[in-house]
C-alpha cells in the first residue's frame, strides 16, 4: 500500500470519527432539549468512556446534572470541560452557573467561597468572548446581588449595564430595573421594565420580567395582566411559556391559563432551558392545587419517568401517597 493511499484511508477514518462524535453530541443535546435527562446522562457517560477528552460531552453532562439540581456533579463535569478547553467562554459560563446554584444552597461561609469562584468564571467568560450576552447579563446580576467582600457592587453592575446597552438594550434596561429594585425605587424599576418592553418590541420575555417584578411587589392583578400579554406576544424561546405558568402558580392566579401554557409548551418544540420533566412537575402542581390529585400524580410520574432523581416530583408523589 502506498503512503499516499494510506494517508487517504487514515483521513477518511478520522473524518468518520469526527462525524460520529458530532452526531452523538447532537443526539445528547436533543435528549436534553426533550427533557429526557436520564437518557442524556446515560448517552453522555457512554461518549465520555469512548472519548474521555471530549470537552463538549462533559459540558453537556454538567448541564444535565444542573437541570435536576445536582450541583456537585454539575461542578465536577463543568470543571472537566473547562480544563480540556480553557478558552471556551460558554464552558466558563456554565461552570460559574453551577458554582452559583451550589452557593445559593450552602451555608454562609461555604457560599462566600463559591461566590468568588462564580465571579472568576463569569469574568473569564466575558473576557474570552466580550459579546457573550448571557455571560455579561449573569455577571451584571452577580455584581448587583453579591456583597463587596466577594467582588460585588452596584457601581460594577451599572458599568456592566452601560456596556450591555451597546449590545442588547433590552437586557441593559433589565439590569437597571433590578438595580432600582435593589434600592427600593419601585417607580424607577417599573419605568426600566417598561423601557425593556419597548426595546424588545413587546417580547414575551420582557412581559415575563415585568410580571415577576409585579409579583415581588405584591401586585397580583398586574402579574396576571402581564402574563396574559406574555401568552399572546411573540415567543423568542418557548421556555418563557413554562416560566410564565410558574409565575401564575406562585402568584396563585389564573390556574386554567397556567395549565394552558404548560400544555402548549409540552405539545411544541421543547428546549433545554425548560426541560419537559419540569413542565410535567409544574402541571402536576397546578392540577393538585385544583384538587385533581389523580391527574396530578400522573404528571409527577411523567416527570420522574424522564428524570428519576428529580426530588421535587418524588416528594409530591409521596405527599399524595403514591
Amino acid at each position: 500500500m502506498t503512503s499516499l493511499l494510506l494517508r487517504i484511508i487514515l483521513s477518511v477514518f478520522l473524518l468518520g470519527l469526527l462525524v460520529l462524535s458530532a452526531g452523538a453530541a447532537d443526539s445528547a443535546r436533543d435528549l436534553l432539549a426533550a427533557g429526557r435527562v436520564d437518557d442524556a446522562i446515560t448517552a453522555l457517560q457512554g461518549q465520555i468512556s469512548a472519548r474521555p477528552e471530549n470537552a463538549e460531552s462533559y459540558n453537556l453532562l454538567c448541564r444535565a446534572y444542573f437541570s435536576v439540581g445536582d450541583w456537585d456533579h454539575a461542578i465536577s463535569y463543568c470543571d472537566k470541560a473547562v480544563r480540556l478547553e480553557p478558552n471556551n467562554s460558554r464552558y466558563h459560563l456554565w461552570l460559574g452557573r453551577a458554582f452559583g446554584e451550589k452557593a445559593s444552597h450552602s451555608s454562609f461561609w461555604t457560599a462566600a467561597g463559591l461566590a468568588k469562584k462564580l465571579r472568576v468564571e463569569l469574568e473569564r467568560a466575558v473576557a474570552l468572548d466580550p459579546r457573550n450576552i448571557d455571560a455579561r447579563t449573569d455577571l451584571a446580576e452577580f455584581y448587583l446581588e453579591a456583597p463587596g467582600i466577594v467582588g460585588g457592587g452596584q457601581d460594577k453592575a451599572r458599568a456592566a449595564a452601560a456596556t450591555l446597552a451597546t449590545m442588547n438594550p433590552a437586557k441593559a434596561h433589565w439590569v437597571n430595573a433590578r438595580i432600582a429594585e435593589k434600592n427600593k425605587d419601585a417607580a424607577r424599576a417599573e419605568k426600566e421594565y417598561q423601557l425593556e418592553l419597548e426595546a424588545s418590541h413587546g417580547s414575551a420575555d420582557a412581559w415575563l420580567d415585568i410580571a415577576l417584578f409585579y409579583r415581588r411587589s405584591g401586585r397580583l392583578d398586574k402579574v396576571e395582566e402581564a402574563i396574559n400579554h406574555a401568552g399572546r406576544a411573540e415567543v423568542g424561546s418557548p421556555d418563557v411559556l413554562v416560566d410564565a405558568s410558574e409565575t401564575l402558580i406562585r402568584a396563585g392566579r389564573n390556574f386554567p391559563f397556567a395549565i394552558q401554557l404548560l400544555r402548549r409548551y409540552l405539545s411544541s418544540s421543547m428546549v433545554e432551558e425548560a426541560p419537559a420533566f419540569k413542565a410535567h412537575y409544574l402541571l402536576g402542581t397546578v392540577l393538585e392545587k385544583q384538587g385533581d390529585k389523580q391527574s396530578a400524580a400522573q404528571e409527577y410520574k411523567a416527570s420522574l419517568a424522564l428524570a428519576r432523581n428529580f426530588g421535587r416530583a418524588q416528594e409530591a408523589l409521596n405527599r399524595l401517597g403514591q
